[in-house]
């Protein structure tokens, strides 16, 4: 019986020390919103997932060099960019020049071409936000800052296609 007594005694201490607790926190401010009837007003610090960014002169056609540094410092793989050389549609010449995985230097042959007279054009510039871990590697290691953190908080889809960005597309306007 006095085993009874020192459980339900032990059992009304720690009701009485949650009480406390939950006393304390319920007339503290609220940290948290409640959406929809309220939205998050700083947003200062939200990093959502990445878009290209437009040149100065430009802004439809985006800054990336096509270096792949993104693509290949991401530890996930959700970066998948294709670019051509202009002029490229010459297949009579032989012998060219590997400037990057799988991209020649067109009417190369055997000569040096310096980087800054090749002109490359970007064809895909894909994420698939299904995958990325939000790590900013990409953001980081570019170059020339032409990826930056979108402000898109309010994301919503019914599939994982819809979470699957044609960057380019979004750049220019059309998706």
């Amino acid at each position: 019986m006095l085993k009874d007594i020192g459980k339900t005694l032990i059992g009304l201490w720690s009701l009485i020390i949650g009480l406390k607790i939950t006393g304390k926190e319920f007339f503290k401010p609220w940290l948290t919103v409640h959406y929809p009837r309220q939205e998050v007003k700083n947003l200062n610090t939200y990093r959502g997932h990445i878009e290209l960014t437009g040149q100065e002169t430009d802004p439809w056609k985006p800054k990336c060099v096509m270096c792949g540094k993104c693509a290949e410092i991401c530890p996930s793989g959700c970066i998948h960019i294709e670019f051509h050389i202009a002029g490229e549609d010459d297949s009579s010449q032989t012998e060219k020049i590997l400037i990057g995985v799988g991209v020649e230097i067109p009417f190369s042959g055997k000569k040096f071409v310096p980087a800054a007279k090749i002109e490359r054009e970007l064809d895909i510039f894909n994420l698939n936000y299904n995958l990325c871990s939000l790590c900013g590697l990409c953001v980081q290691n570019c170059p020339v800052d032409a990826i930056k953190f979108s402000k898109d908080v309010y994301l919503a889809g019914r599939s994982r296609q819809d979470f699957e960005y044609d960057l380019l597309a979004r750049l220019k306007g059309q998706g």
